[in-house]
């Protein structure tokens, strides 16, 4: 959820790769039914694990797992906690959803902001 939404609101911003620790074998069909309310269509998604991604290349790595990432990632971390809504119903996947669309697109704010510079003496 977090990547679809991050690349439908942010690709000016961010190119967003998701890959987990211990992937699911499918996206959950209410997965798929939560995010089509908001209009935003999985069907290019599908689950990785994190030797599917090449980690070192991205500036920021969000960590959503609830587990210690292996080695060191050598970019910052950011720890989300956000309950899995595997095994739940409908209003946990939506409740998960709305979760994640606001700090994703919290975090895209953030990256739009000017940064300042610093000048020298």
């Amino acid at each position: 959820m977090a990547e679809a939404f991050a690349r439908t609101y942010g690709s000016d911003v961010m190119t967003a790769r998701s890959a987990g620790l211990a992937p699911a074998a499918y996206i959950s069909p209410l997965t798929r039914t939560v995010m089509a309310e908001k209009n935003i269509s999985l069907d290019d998604h599908f689950p990785k694990s994190l030797g599917e991604v090449e980690a070192g290349r991205f500036d920021l790595i969000v960590n959503m797992s609830g587990l210690s990432l292996p080695g060191s990632c050598g970019v910052p971390v950011r720890v989300w906690k956000i309950r899995d809504p595997m095994g739940a119903g409908e209003d946990v996947f939506r409740a998960v959803r709305d979760e994640l669309e606001m700090r994703v697109m919290d975090l895209i704010l953030e990256l739009r902001r000017p940064r300042k510079r610093t000048s020298a003496s």
